[in-house]
């Protein structure tokens, strides 16, 4: 029975949920090819994705080949980057033509960047002869990068046409483009000179010329300006979409709020894979030999840190037989150590990724985190005073230089803390790598260091 076009199809949104998982893959296992279509008629196609990551490659694949092609453009654009290689790795080169053909223009650049040269090619070759030439302009600009990102597809008028052909303009290309928030207006050597809202089509009269409906401010950046740089200015602006010129203010595209969003969680997926010292090659990877090649270099930094902590301890085994009850604290020391100096670190670490930070608030920077370790050091310490000298039966002297310890450590792994990254930010070295294993190992050798040095002098 054909379907009833005279009815809008509304695309459910679903809470996924292991049971719901568990069903379609019980569909999938008894071939039940025209359930699984009916189910997914009316399921948005993100959350198809959603369901084909959580499903084995095989039956993820099997429910790919139920969808029709415009779905199936939708659902390759949101899968899990590593699911969608090993779609486009079996798809044949004419399924994934169809698939492209239905895509805007940033989206099919970024399909068609994952595909092996030849199959580019031949893609290219197929697809409309007007994206196609859109595409391989795309594809020369560096993914990360405000180029690598952009849409070709935009809707605009010239300086000399009113606001009756903006109108015309958008009603010619609602069908093909999804977003559309601004009409853009160019000069007939097609520079940008600003945009038009589109409610100003609303507001205005449609015999209007353009130009008295431009927008007072206009923010636009380069190609080559950096994806993370491109989100600040989203979101610094309030901004929807931000056109992308080249230096003759020639337009070339736009990104719109919806690539961002994919920004923002890709860059703070990247720097939490920084953070715990894993790479991003890591989340594509299935063999457990190469997920563990990526993460041993780190946790031979922690090895090598803990070891020299280890001979720290041995060096004061004296001290530390003598006055047995000191050991019992080394764990407390360095715990709370470590949490401060990360918490500094991290802190930093985000105010340099968002360019909330700069080189000349060094001194400024250290002073307030040095001022931030010194009370929690002075609540921290003084609690610890207390604890220990009511309930471990430890003399008021110990206790006295068990807080001082606390504080000099708190103090010193907070500083630390701030200062790498601000270092490595100056060498040119992406701070996100601070964080990991290097500051904690630091922290432990020298909170061990002046711990054990402290009860030495004071108690041998």
């Amino acid at each position: 029975m054909p379907e009833d076009k005279s009815q809008p199809t509304i695309k459910q949104v679903i809470q996924l949920e292991p049971e719901l998982i568990d069903n379609i893959e019980h569909l999938v296992d008894i071939k039940a090819a025209q359930s699984l279509k009916n189910i997914f008629l009316d399921i948005h196609p993100a959350d198809i994705a959603e369901i084909i990551n959580h499903l084995p490659f095989d039956k993820g694949l099997y429910l790919f080949r139920l969808l029709d092609t415009e779905t199936a453009g939708d659902v390759l654009t949101e899968v899990d980057e590593n699911i969608r290689e090993k779609l486009l790795d079996v798809l044949g080169t004419n399924k994934i033509t169809e698939i492209v053909d239905e895509l805007e223009t940033d989206d099919a650049t970024d399909i068609i960047a994952d595909l092996p040269k030849d199959v580019q090619q031949e893609v290219l070759k197929n697809i409309d002869e007007e994206d196609s030439e859109d595409v391989k302009e795309l594809l020369k600009y560096p993914e990360d990068t405000a180029g690598g990102i952009m849409s070709s597809d935009f809707v605009f008028v010239y300086e000399d046409q009113s606001i009756n052909d903006a109108i015309d303009k958008v009603r010619e290309n609602a069908d093909e483009f999804e977003h559309i928030y601004h009409v853009y207006v160019l000069t007939r050597e097609e520079k940008l000179l600003g945009f038009v809202l589109l409610k100003s089509l609303l507001i205005y009269s449609r015999h209007t010329s353009i130009r008295e409906a431009i927008e007072e401010d206009l923010i636009y950046v380069f190609p080559e300006t950096d994806q993370e740089e491109v989100a600040r200015v989203m979101e610094k602006y309030d901004l929807v979409a931000v056109p992308v010129v080249d230096h003759d203010m020639r337009m070339l595209g736009r990104i719109t709020i919806d690539d961002i969003v994919d920004v923002i969680h890709e860059e703070a997926s990247e720097d939490i894979q920084k953070i715990a010292g894993v790479t991003e090659e890591e989340e594509a990877s299935d063999s457990i030999f190469d997920i563990s090649k990526s993460r041993l270099p780190w946790l031979y930094v922690s090895l090598f840190g803990e070891m020299i902590s280890a001979l720290i301890l041995s060096s004061f085994h004296a001290s530390l037989e003598q006055f047995i009850v000191a050991s019992f604290f080394i764990p407390v020391i360095m715990a709370l150590g470590g949490s401060s100096g990360n918490q500094a670190a991290i802190i930093t670490v985000r105010a340099i990724s968002t360019g909330n930070f700069w080189p000349s608030q060094t001194f400024k920077k250290l002073l307030k985190e040095f001022g931030v370790a010194n009370l929690n050091a002075l609540a921290l310490g003084s609690v610890l005073l207390l604890i220990t000298y009511l309930f471990f039966d430890t003399n008021i002297h110990f206790s006295i230089l068990l807080a001082a310890t606390l504080f000099i450590i708190l103090n010193f792994a907070t500083i630390i803390g701030a200062a790498i990254p601000i270092f490595l930010n100056k060498v040119k070295i992406d701070p996100a790598i601070a964080t990991g294993p290097f500051v904690a190992t630091m922290n432990d050798i020298f909170g061990l260091l002046i711990y054990l040095s402290l009860v030495t002098i004071f108690f041998s």
